[in-house]
């Protein structure tokens, strides 16, 4: 029975950790609100939202194999939404022709599938790096 009760823990921390990190990129970003944009269809968003979930979900997955108790796992994951962000941050930095928040909002696909890609390929770097 202690399997299934720890898989049920690492379920609800892990969706917790999730929903705190999307919190925190909601407020990161100042122009759009993301699911508004998603309720209008804006498809960019959509894609870097989906590649925030998908690597913070990464992180924690990592977290969950190497930690030997739920606390570690609490602690790398929001450790690893903390290095997400900064990665989205460097990533807007670094784009310096162009807004990457300006073109998500925009509707511009082929910068969401970049961020996603930086979110998505960070995440498995982040999670490596889990011991």
């Amino acid at each position: 029975m202690e399997p299934f009760i720890a898989t049920i823990a690492y379920f609800l921390i892990s969706v917790v950790i999730v929903l705190i990190g999307l919190f925190i990129f909601e407020n990161l970003t100042r122009k759009y609100k993301d699911m508004e944009e998603v309720q209008k269809g804006n498809t960019a968003v959509a894609l870097s939202i989906s590649g925030k979930i998908i690597g913070i979900c990464i992180i924690l997955a990592f977290a969950i194999y190497n930690s030997s108790y739920i606390y570690e796992t609490l602690i790398w994951g929001a450790f690893g939404v903390v290095l997400q962000m900064i990665a989205y941050l460097l990533f807007d930095l670094f784009t310096r022709k162009f807004s990457v928040e300006e073109q998500l909002k925009n509707n511009n696909v082929a910068v969401a599938i970049v961020s996603m890609s930086v979110s998505i390929g960070l995440a498995f770097v982040i999670g490596a790096s889990i011991t």
